[in-house]
């Protein structure tokens, strides 16, 4: 071919391949350029990781467009020193290998095979860019008649538009995969602040006093906490408030069920991995201690994490960074740790399935969440806020009154399964009552039905939570007769000082003596 015929043909096949970001289309402009200066069937371009030694055919083309091609192949050892001994050899050498046969070639023998190509005349350019090592372009000629040298030199001439089209290929990848990335955590992050944002503490003011003021004393500091307690008292919903009471509250809370993860997968999701750590990890994976970075990771059920798990577990506490599998390097994180557990953690350390150090380090500030029975004094409120949450969930808009009875039964059950089972048995009755008044059938194992003082009703529009807390105030201030202080008191009934009630009543507009009861009442009405 004329100098001037090459200089056309470089300046054509440049603008095609370097035309556009979709590199199937690329590719196929490509494929028409080059048909017209040389037998030219089909292309194919892939990308060689030297580490752990994977070809990937990323595209291709035919004469009919380009088509996006998605196929790994690991090389054996033997076709691993071939591939990179052809790309290391210096840039003076010739970058393209005329190939008789795509199957007889040790070079193109694989990928011949992976996408059943026939045993084609082909040939075969190395992509290098800077010295970099890229990946490379294969010509195929499906009419069976050999490429020659001057066709060869030809096609070289295309290496650098082809190397930096691919460059820029994999750049351009790398832009979509950290977008995806972050508009993966952006879902991820809403979806837990959708899970986070509202959950109100209700019983802070009563039985869930003490641990409020635990929570409020701890939450400003960057030390590990502990929350012990029963399986559904709400481990999950303290977590919260003392990230949103921290210093952290802007960074990421995340949360993860130690209990929920498969022993194969623990690491992998706490750490994260490498791309090939393992069979089936094809890309890098950030893992949720990577997430929590500036924020605050909450490790639920955390006595279900194995032997191993905990070994790296106690490193981050005490180094502050995590390796991910598969990875050579440390990776420094700047998070807090919240962990809870409903085992005896003290058993499991007596039992050897627990390390002593890892408690020591979790324990440093532990928090004792008392289950429902020890706090029935919250069960009011507690109904009246699941069954708002839940009516708006159901998206029931009807009034809704409790039967009568029922609320006297609820505070004499035991709730073994705690505020859990108190949500989910609202939750029931609500879709239960078709519109009529609330009860608990057959409420662990029993039907709940008790004489009553009355229907309590409640309104259209939800409560606040200091309403729902003054109803219940002026509702137990009934039951006393106004008594606040004393044995039969008010006081006594919700677990608080005295002192402290009447505090809360002044801030609530509650008057005190022995009648207010029936005044709040009275201007409230019985369901208060």
């Amino acid at each position: 071919m004329k100098t001037a015929d090459e200089n056309r043909f470089f300046r054509d096949a440049t603008l095609s391949v370097c035309g556009s970001l979709d590199m199937e289309k690329a590719l196929w402009q490509s494929l028409l350029v080059i048909g017209r200066a040389m037998p030219a069937d089909g292309l194919a371009l892939s990308i060689y990781e030297r580490e752990p030694g994977i070809t990937r055919l990323i595209a291709g083309a035919r004469v009919e467009g380009g088509m996006a091609l998605a196929t790994e192949i690991r090389q054996p050892a033997p076709v691993r020193r071939v591939i990179e001994t052809w790309y290391d050899e210096p840039d003076r050498s010739s970058h393209v290998r005329v190939i008789e046969g795509l199957r007889l070639d040790p070079l193109t023998r694989p990928q011949a095979e992976a996408v059943g190509m026939p045993d084609w005349p082909a040939m075969l350019m190395r992509l290098k860019l800077e010295g970099a090592m890229l990946g490379s372009l294969i010509v195929i000629n499906a009419q069976g008649r050999p490429y020659t040298p001057a066709q060869a030199r030809l096609l070289s001439l295309l290496n650098e538009p082809f190397a930096v089209a691919l460059s820029n290929h994999l750049r351009f990848c790398e832009v979509l995969k950290l977008k995806d990335l972050l508009a993966d955590d952006n879902r991820y992050l809403k979806d837990e602040l959708l899970r986070t944002v509202g959950e109100e503490i209700v019983g802070a003011d009563f039985g869930l006093k003490g641990v409020m003021d635990l929570v409020r004393q701890v939450a400003p500091l960057s030390s590990p906490v502990l929350l012990l307690g029963e399986t559904g008292t709400g481990k999950e919903v303290i977590a919260s408030a003392i990230h949103q009471a921290s210093a952290r509250r802007d960074g990421p809370l995340i949360k993860v069920n130690c209990g929920a993860l498969p022993e194969g997968l623990m690491d992998s999701e706490l750490f994260g991995h490498e791309k090939g750590a393992f069979t089936g990890a094809l890309t890098q994976k950030r893992g949720r201690f990577e997430r929590a970075d500036g924020g605050t990771i909450f490790l639920d059920e955390v006595g279900e994490l194995s032997p191993e798990a905990q070994v790296r577990l106690l490193r981050v506490l005490q180094e502050r960074e995590i390796e991910r599998l598969g990875g050579a390097e440390p990776i420094r994180v700047d998070i807090r740790v919240i962990a809870a557990t409903h085992r005896d953690l003290e058993a499991m350390l007596a039992q050897g399935r627990f390390r002593e150090d890892l408690y020591f380090r979790l324990r440093v500030f532990p928090i004792l969440i008392p289950p429902l029975r020890q706090r029935p004094a919250d069960i009011p409120a507690l109904v009246h806020y699941f069954i708002q949450k839940k009516s708006r969930e159901l998206g029931l808009r009807s009034r809704t009154a409790i039967a009568p009875g029922t609320m006297e039964a609820l505070l004499d059950y035991a709730w073994p399964g705690n505020v859990r089972e108190l949500e989910n048995a609202v939750e029931r009755a609500l879709i239960l009552s078709r519109g009529g008044p609330l009860v608990f059938p057959d409420l662990g194992g029993r039907t709940v039905e008790k004489a009553s003082i009355g229907p309590m009703v409640l309104p259209e529009e939800p409560l606040a939570l200091n309403e729902v807390t003054a109803r219940h105030i002026r509702r137990v201030l009934q039951m006393t007769r106004g008594r606040v202080h004393g044995p039969a008191g008010a006081a006594r009934l919700l677990e608080v000082n005295p002192s402290t009630l009447r505090k809360r009543m002044k801030k609530l507009n509650i008057p005190f003596g022995r009648r207010s009861g029936r005044r709040a009442d009275d201007r409230h009405g019985s369901g208060g």
